[in-house]
């Protein structure tokens, strides 16, 4: 008979030393067989047990409690595969760079943990910029003697500049990538809040409004960039690494590799979208990015931006118009015309209907079923 019974692994750090955590609900005979693991405590703070961190203690665990109680390991081994898919990370510019005197740079092992990580370049001038931040709000203090008190105190000037809950939790993320990644302290941060996700609808712009800014984009390339983006869903960061093979003329369909959370998926390819690439590759003739900058190189998102910003202008939108806006119009313009919501979903690459389900939110059908009272 399968046992209820279950106990849930943390790491701790309580008095500088490394502690495994054990959490569980009142249970006597836990309770006892607990009585029985080495130099087991009792943390008031964390409201569970703890022991010392080590493989033997942990085996001990594994002994003890194996056909008494289930051991959640899901908090404790949380170590993630390396992404050997993101292009070579640079850190070299962190390193060289002119700093201002006394300014507190960021530590070489937290370089090279990104390194090694092989983190997104976005990823890296992200963390890099709000660990500096942090450290430099305490230049006379020795890192590994900071705590959560010191990372509240640092949080609450960011709460007041009135900056977004996205821009505190990368904060949060940089802070703990070293303590808890480089270190090697899990749960350095344990009790630490992070701020309520705020919940925005996707902003989304007429199929009319799509045909005007592609009708006045400059040129045969900046006009298959806008219809893909819209007519395949696609995030800029997905279009700038489109290679020349990953269109699929036959299938018609888009093969879009690695995408967000390093996923592949297929996406539709429209027919028209489909002749003007054949007239743009033959103008343009790329070759290995469909769409390529300098010396070879993927399109930049930046450039990509301009492309769409500059099209809407000129076709006399008043609403700011981003590439990721044509890819929520492309999902909602689905959803209006009765296209399931899970297909949807794969088209756009969501690991959950979940996140797919705010489009209905937003689209139009959804409110002319319902009849307004005053008519």
């Amino acid at each position: 008979m399968m046992t209820t019974k279950s106990i849930t692994l943390h790491h701790l750090m309580i008095g500088n030393e490394r502690k495994i955590g054990i959490q569980f609900s009142p249970d006597k005979l836990i309770q006892d067989l607990l009585k029985g693991l080495p130099n087991c405590k009792w943390s008031t703070e964390y409201s569970m047990a703890y022991i010392p961190n080590t493989a033997a203690n942990l085996a001990a665990i594994y002994s003890t409690f194996k056909g008494v109680a289930w051991i959640n390991y899901n908090k404790f081994l949380t170590n993630r595969p390396i992404n050997t898919n993101n292009p070579e990370v640079n850190v070299t510019y962190y390193r060289e760079r002119n700093l201002p005197p006394g300014y507190r740079r960021c530590p070489e092992p937290y370089l090279q943990r990104l390194e090694l990580k092989r983190y997104a370049n976005n990823t890296v001038k992200v963390y890099v910029q709000f660990f500096e931040q942090f450290i430099n709000m305490y230049p006379d203090q020795a890192l590994e003697t900071l705590n959560e008190t010191d990372v509240r105190r640092y949080l609450q000037t960011l709460i007041h500049k009135n900056l977004s809950t996205s821009y505190i939790n990368q904060a949060i993320n940089a802070i703990k990538f070293y303590y808890e990644g480089v270190l090697g302290m899990p749960n350095r941060f344990y009790d630490l809040e992070r701020p309520r996700k705020e919940r925005h609808l996707p902003k989304v712009i007429s199929k009319d409004e799509i045909l005007a800014i592609i009708t006045h984009a400059r040129n045969l390339k900046h006009k298959c960039i806008i219809q893909l983006l819209y007519s395949a869903g696609l995030r800029r960061s997905e279009l700038v690494q489109l290679k020349l093979e990953d269109i699929d003329s036959q299938r018609m369909l888009i093969h879009v590799k690695q995408g967000k959370g390093n996923k592949d998926r297929y996406t539709l390819l429209s027919t028209n979208v489909l002749a003007d690439l054949r007239l743009y590759c033959e103008q343009w003739q790329p070759n290995t990015y469909l769409f390529e900058g300098m010396n070879g190189k993927p399109y930049s998102p930046v450039s990509v931006l301009k492309v769409v910003k500059s099209a809407a202008e000129r076709a006399g939108i008043r609403t700011r118009v981003t590439p990721h806006m044509l890819r929520h119009s492309f999902a909602t313009h689905l959803l209006e015309a009765g296209t399931d919501i899970r297909q949807i979903q794969v088209l756009l690459g969501h690991s959950s209907t979940k996140t797919t389900e705010i489009y209905t939110h937003v689209a139009n059908h959804t409110f002319t079923a319902i009849k307004n009272p005053l008519d």
